[in-house]
């Protein structure tokens, strides 16, 4: 139904739009022939072969190609990858409840011993059991840092007493360590102070051949002693070795029995007051599991 009215105009003829359309459409060519070429020109200037813009142009913080723009590299591989340690906490917490166990007699290859000891302590009561428990563990956390393999004689509860100076030493050989250390402090007179480093002594008795380990071992100790004193501040011990930081004892049995490179390390004098201060603190306490760690990092390095 059609309709006419005051405010309508009468239909009028349909004229064909065909011309208009093609000569917009002619007009519209050019254009995007133009913008096809400075898209070949410049815009594909940062794709990739296959394409894909940019996917090959580092860009900066901008969003702009630039000098900043950096590639991310492959994660370089842990320097102590592959290698083992063994740790050594001296005594344990738990030796006090069983002397009799501690107190048997093992073979050291050189003599007989009593299996373990419960330690010192300071004047205080702080005891070595916990203080070589608390620096062997600080210690295990920076080595794993490194991708070491890390290997405890005893976690203060498990077992509950020692084990024997025997069984310490079988630990570090049945793992094949490539270097072990046993963590220790003194239990001198007042006024003795300072660290010192124990190398194994040339030992061919019994169940104990030293011999192959002396050289590595001797520059594991020497390392840690450099590392030691530099990372700590201590003094090498004022009573022992000289004031070099080393001492040469065949009277260890978890040095005489052991098959791979290993020391023992006496931190300090528990009962000299100036170094007692320093066991006792957290602080201190890692920055010695610093430095044995620092030590070892260099002897596994070369």
């Amino acid at each position: 139904m059609s309709y006419s009215g005051p405010h309508f105009d009468p239909p009028q003829q349909r004229r064909s739009r065909r011309a208009p359309m093609t000569f917009a459409l002619a007009a519209l060519v050019p254009g995007a022939l133009l913008g096809w070429v400075v898209y070949e020109g410049v815009g594909r200037s940062g794709a990739d072969p296959a394409g894909h813009a940019d996917a090959a142009t580092p860009r900066s913080a901008s969003g702009l190609p630039g000098d900043d723009a950096k590639v991310a590299s492959p994660s370089a591989t842990p320097p102590l990858k592959g290698k083992v340690v063994v740790i050594d906490p001296g005594h344990n917490p738990g030796n006090f409840r069983h002397s009799s166990e501690i107190n048997q007699k093992v073979d050291i290859g050189t003599n007989w011993k009593e299996c373990d000891t419960t330690g010192t302590a300071t004047n205080a009561g702080y005891s070595e059991a916990r203080f070589t428990l608390d620096v062997a563990h600080r210690l295990r956390t920076l080595l794993e840092r490194q991708g070491a393999t890390v290997k405890l004689t005893h976690d203060g509860d498990e077992p509950a007493w020692g084990p024997c100076v025997t069984e310490r030493a079988r630990i570090g050989n049945d793992a094949h360590a490539d270097a072990a250390i046993s963590i220790h402090a003194d239990g001198a007179p007042e006024g003795d102070r300072g660290f010192h480093v124990i190398l194994p002594a040339e030992v061919h008795a019994g169940g104990a051949d030293t011999r192959p380990i002396l050289g590595p071992s001797r520059t594991l100790g020497e390392r840690i002693e450099t590392d030691f004193a530099k990372v700590t501040g201590s003094s090498p011990s004022n009573y022992v070795g000289g004031g070099t930081g080393l001492d040469v004892r065949k009277d260890l049995g978890g040095l005489n029995l052991s098959t791979v490179p290993k020391v023992f390390i006496e931190c300090g004098n528990m009962r000299d007051s100036k170094d007692a201060a320093r066991v006792t603190s957290g602080a201190w306490r890692q920055k010695a599991a610093q430095g044995i760690s620092e030590g070892i990092v260099s002897f596994l390095r070369g």
